[in-house]
């Protein structure tokens, strides 16, 4: 199943389009330990769980323009621009909750996903956890830098829960819309740029192209942020030998490119999403760690890890989650309930959550930090959902 196929399934349920349910806003609310969106009793709106780090978050959003390089989807723009979300640690712990994403966008998404709701703007009404625009906090070059890149088809909130939590635990987050590739990003002053790439994903070459495209992105974005014109006054926050990038779906595709084209990137997560960019013979020595779903456990229906897997020569992981779905590492279980949809996969949305956070925390704390963590190196008896794979001895275990 190619991405594009699998992420405009991941609102959807595999029967056929869904409908709200009224039982949907009834879930519990759950011990901070135990992550998941529950609808305000007040809106019926959907909250996200509260980070676990000892930090408030605050929030921000840059427009950059890379004057050099045409758009790669749309060439009569002669120059690329991007929308980034940046979350980060600050002192404040009162100010404006941050919008999810804007009521068109949930609009775009909605209906790209087939999602059948009689509230098209729910999702903008989402409610946050990080203050917008609030003054970032920390030593200069002491906080590490990660850049997520989502599913195709997908904005960069849909990654905010992760985002969030790992800007309580002292990380700036950078999460980017690769434009024209997801249904809505909007600019300054309410421009909407739609999926213009949506036309283009049965070609020949498409994975490929868009992990070129997102490492391209990707390093335009490491400029604007740690560079001596940076674009955002907390920049000097930035320790610039510490930086990683996840990615969700073609996102995680995007990390090994953009560790292949930027030595800045000294490690990387593929969240669930088949590896185009060829890694060559010599082999990607940096830390690098898979974290799949059902298709990538050994000997799954997509074989681009193991592949890969003799070509990543530093240290390496190969976590599956056979319980989780496609969608299970980003905020869609989260929404499911508010939006009336199934919530994809086994899992629960706060287990999903909760596995998710822990393990690209604890990979982000030993190679960013060089904090040990015991969680990464056999089973887990807390988390007996998480299988480590070994193509060595061809077991997951």
């Amino acid at each position: 199943m190619s991405h594009a196929t699998k992420a405009r399934r991941g609102l959807v349920a595999a029967a056929g389009l869904v409908v709200l349910a009224a039982a949907a806003c009834s879930t519990p609310i759950p011990p901070r330990s135990a992550a998941t969106a529950r609808p305000s009793a007040a809106t019926g709106t959907p909250i996200l769980p509260a980070p676990i780090g000892e930090h408030p978050v605050g929030t921000t959003v840059l427009q950059l323009k890379d004057t050099g390089r045409p758009d790669p989807w749309v060439p009569e723009d002669q120059a690329r621009e991007l929308m980034v979300t940046l979350w980060y640690p600050t002192r404040a712990r009162a100010g404006q909750r941050a919008p999810y994403m804007t009521p068109k966008e949930s609009e775009l998404l909605l209906k790209g996903k087939r999602v059948a709701t009689t509230s098209y703007d729910l999702l903008s009404k989402t409610r946050t956890n990080a203050f917008s625009d609030a003054r970032p906090a920390g030593r200069k070059g002491s906080l590490p830098l990660v850049v997520l890149s989502p599913g195709f088809t997908m904005p960069r909130s849909t990654l905010t829960s992760l985002a969030e939590d790992l800007a309580s635990s002292g990380y700036v987050v950078a999460g980017v819309d690769h434009t024209y590739e997801n249904y809505a990003t909007t600019f300054p002053g309410g421009r909407v740029a739609d999926c213009v790439a949506c036309d283009s994903d049965s070609d020949f070459g498409f994975g490929t192209k868009v992990a070129g495209v997102r490492a391209a992105d990707v390093s335009f974005v490491l400029d604007q942020l740690t560079g001596p014109k940076a674009k955002w006054p907390g920049s000097s926050l930035i320790d610039t030998s510490e930086i990683a990038m996840a990615g969700q779906s073609i996102g995680g595709a995007g990390a090994v490119a953009a560790m292949l084209a930027d030595p800045r990137i000294r490690a990387g997560i593929d969240m669930d999403g088949t590896t185009y960019a060829r890694i060559p013979k010599s082999g990607l020595s940096r830390p690098f760690l898979f974290m799949g779903s059902a298709g990538h456990l050994l000997g799954g229906r997509d074989n681009s890890w193991e592949r890969d897997w003799n070509l990543l020569t530093g240290w390496k992981r190969w976590l599956a989650l056979p319980g989780a779905d496609h969608q299970s590492f980003t905020d869609v279980p989260l929404l499911a309930g508010p939006l009336g949809i199934p919530i994809p996969g086994d899992l629960t949305a706060a287990r999903s959550t909760e596995i998710t956070r822990t393990y690209v925390r604890a990979f982000l704390d030993l190679h960013l930090r060089h904090q040990p963590q015991p969680l990464l190196d056999k089973p887990s008896p807390r988390y007996p959902e998480v299988k480590l794979c070994d193509p060595d001895r061809k077991t997951c275990d």
